[in-house]
């Protein structure tokens, strides 16, 4: 080999190096960029989470105060005659005030006492009065008993509220700051699990307000969107996918659903309101309406991901079941179906995920009202979690910031728990070939 020939190959090798340093330099840079991104991502995710809990844990605790209260007959039944529907419309209220001004007896201007009368809830007398309904015995006797303070004073003991601010820059004035210190050294001031975050429904007492309807309207509404949309979406996919001739009529379908996938959901939910109530007259703020267009919202979803999911079962598993004699309804009910099952759980999980964060839909149809009742059937009015969550992000209070967050983490929870139940029947159905 000549010199010539030699100086050649060795510059040709050199070069061959040299781009195989650049190419290993841009597949690290692309490698590094991808690692960030992800590490953002998480991030961000994080900050989120850190962000909500941070601020919604509070939500699940209450702030108690013990008063000892004396059940006065003079107050609760004059008559003496223990009647149910007597003792029931008493006023209970009058014996809270009275616990408080045993308590403060230096208290006596009118103005100071409706001010100390503000440091419980105006659901403290819901506990006098299940108490004495329970055992009408109680009357004329004393008893102690742990009642909820007022959302202000939970916000302070709570630490939302700095003591080190000027009097008039505070939501409590030192007046009250002092009526908490006392009964704090007193041993009168706890804070406790608040089962009635959970338990109880809508509000316009931050410290009162529970989350139970939102969770029980989202569960109605997700289940009448689950039966309605999974079997037509399943259906129309096979129909689709299997049966359909391939023609302008199948081809403007396909092209439908592809397109009502990206219409913005308000406009399902004036379709439900012109539709579901002005024509069929059903009853507005019902789960079974806020069903019906949380269905129509997600059909095109589950129908595209249900044809992907049969189009990706091997052509084969057809072929198979056509040689050993089964008809086409029987090849794709027997065989085709269950193969591509999972993937229409899949899409089944997305539909249901996207429904259950939707607020804007049901903001037309009414679920944006005021609902104190825990709805008990698919027609009782109720809201749903994301627009209990859209009410009190708006009302002023600074305790229903807490309730903001605490309804939020109520909404994850609840997500949580609806998508391991598909992946688990997921699971169940998933075969491998």
């Amino acid at each position: 080999m000549s010199e010539t020939t030699q100086a050649r190959a060795r510059t040709s090798q050199q070069k061959v190096a040299a781009s195989l340093k650049r190419r290993y330099r841009a597949e690290m840079r692309f490698r590094t960029y991808g690692v960030a991104a992800v590490a953002l991502g998480i991030l961000f995710v994080a900050f989120l989470f850190y962000s909500i809990v941070s601020k919604g844990y509070t939500a699940f605790e209450q702030t108690f105060i013990r008063l000892d209260v004396n059940y006065a007959p003079a107050s609760i039944d004059p008559d003496g005659k223990r009647a149910p529907a007597d003792l029931a419309a008493a006023n209970y209220e009058a014996l809270v005030r009275a616990a408080l001004r045993e308590r403060f007896p230096q208290v006596t201007a009118r103005a100071d006492l409706k001010q100390l009368y503000g440091i419980m809830s105006s659901g403290a007398e819901d506990v006098v009065r299940k108490r004495v309904l329970e055992d009408p015995a109680r009357i004329g006797t004393t008893e102690s008993l742990w009642l909820m303070a007022d959302d202000h004073i939970d916000m302070l003991v709570k630490g939302h509220v700095d003591r080190k601010l000027p009097e008039d820059e505070r939501s409590i004035d030192d007046r009250e700051l002092g009526w908490v210190d006392r009964l704090s050294a007193d041993g009168r001031v706890r804070v406790n699990f608040n089962s009635r975050f959970l338990t109880g429904g809508d509000s316009r007492e931050p410290e009162q307000a529970g989350v139970k309807g939102a969770v029980l309207g989202s569960f109605f509404t997700l289940l009448v969107t689950l039966f309605l949309s999974f079997p037509i979406g399943v259906a129309a996919a096979v129909y689709l996918e299997e049966f359909a001739r391939r023609n302008h009529f199948t081809d403007i379908i396909e092209v439908n659903i592809n397109n009502l996938a990206a219409v913005p959901s308000i406009v399902f939910g004036l379709l439900g309101l012109a539709m579901f109530i002005q024509f069929f007259g059903l009853p507005r703020s019902a789960p079974v309406v806020g069903g019906l267009v949380l269905t129509l919202m997600t059909l095109p979803t589950i129908i595209i991901t249900s044809r992907a999911a049969l189009k990706s079962v091997p052509p084969s598993i057809r072929d198979a079941a056509f040689g050993m004699g089964a008809s086409p309804v029987q090849a794709v009910l027997h065989h085709v179906l269950p193969l591509a099952m999972p993937g229409m759980l899949t899409g089944a999980i997305i539909g249901m995920a996207r429904a259950l964060g939707e607020s804007a839909p049901l903001l037309m149809i009414g679920m944006v009202a005021f609902i104190a009742d825990v709805p008990k059937t698919l027609t009782d009015p109720a809201t749903v979690l994301p627009v209990q969550v859209y009410l009190w992000a708006s009302s002023p209070e600074r305790a229903f910031v807490e309730r903001t967050s605490g309804a939020i983490m109520v909404l994850l929870a609840f997500l949580l728990a609806m998508n391991a139940a598909a992946v688990f029947m997921r699971s169940r159905f998933e075969r491998r070939w």
